[in-house]
């Protein structure tokens, strides 16, 4: 039978950026009112998590205003997480990558997946959560289709560099200079990592898949044989000169 339901988007400016929502499932009361709790958990999460806001508790905690247990839950959670990634990336990811407390190469991430579960657990099975370019997709879009992700070339404007295609739950997340300009640094120089234009990272959920493309990004050499060694994730990078490599699973996620 064909897939008659219309399906809810929306998007909202939150956390100096854009976030999404593409839902394909009949939009339930149930769905409609989990996506209304999933922005305010955005801007909840901008709140707590912002450098930009002096009374955010990330910005209160770096100037030693207060201490971890003084904060909400979240932060305890997303510092945890966050040594989790340090540990695995051997250093490379890093709260304190230009020499202030910074959670947000792991953040921001983390808020679209947290996002994409409240939708799964009001029914909503058919999703695709875009966190600033950054998406964590579930489902499919309709019955026997896949999600297609178009990944901008980074020197190349107007131009895509290949299309992810993603016939099951899937993450995709690219660390660039393109948007943003240099914004994340080698934690043991304080420096601007420059070793990549772009840096796309798939894997099984948005939270690790974004932090570890952060961390592959400004490890900058071994990044590629460093990435081979995580299960589960396919990578594919434009070094600044316009050459590229793939990770060897890479291929079969695309279109």
């Amino acid at each position: 039978m064909p897939d008659t339901t219309t399906g809810l988007r929306h998007i909202e400016h939150v956390m100096g950026t854009v976030f999404s929502f593409d839902i394909r499932d009949e939009p339930t009361p149930a769905i409609r009112h989990a996506l209304a709790a999933a922005v305010r958990q955005l801007h909840r999460v901008d709140a707590v998590f912002s450098t930009y806001r002096p009374d955010s508790h990330i910005s209160r905690l770096d100037r030693g205003e207060i201490h971890l247990a003084d904060c909400p839950p979240e932060v305890r959670e997303v510092m945890s997480l966050c040594a989790q990634a340090a540990h695995v990336s051997e250093g490379w990811f890093s709260v304190v990558p230009a020499g202030s407390l910074d959670p947000s190469g792991l953040v921001k991430g983390w808020a679209a997946e947290a996002a994409s579960h409240v939708l799964y657990e009001a029914g909503a099975q058919r999703t695709c959560v875009n966190g600033g370019g950054d998406l964590q997709l579930r489902g499919r879009p309709t019955p026997g289709s896949a999600w297609r992700v178009g990944i901008a070339h980074p020197l190349r404007p107007g131009e895509l560099l290949t299309v992810v295609s993603a016939p099951h739950d899937l993450a995709v997340a690219t660390s660039g200079t393109g948007e943003r300009g240099n914004h994340i640094f080698n934690p043991h120089t304080g420096a601007p990592a420059d070793s990549f234009a772009s840096l796309t990272l798939i894997g099984p959920r948005l939270t690790l898949t974004d932090t570890y493309a952060t961390a592959a990004f400004a490890r900058g050499e071994g990044a590629r044989e460093w990435l081979e060694t995580l299960d589960g994730y396919e990578a594919l990078a434009v070094l600044p000169d316009g050459r590229e490599w793939r990770t060897r699973g890479f291929g079969r996620h695309e279109a």
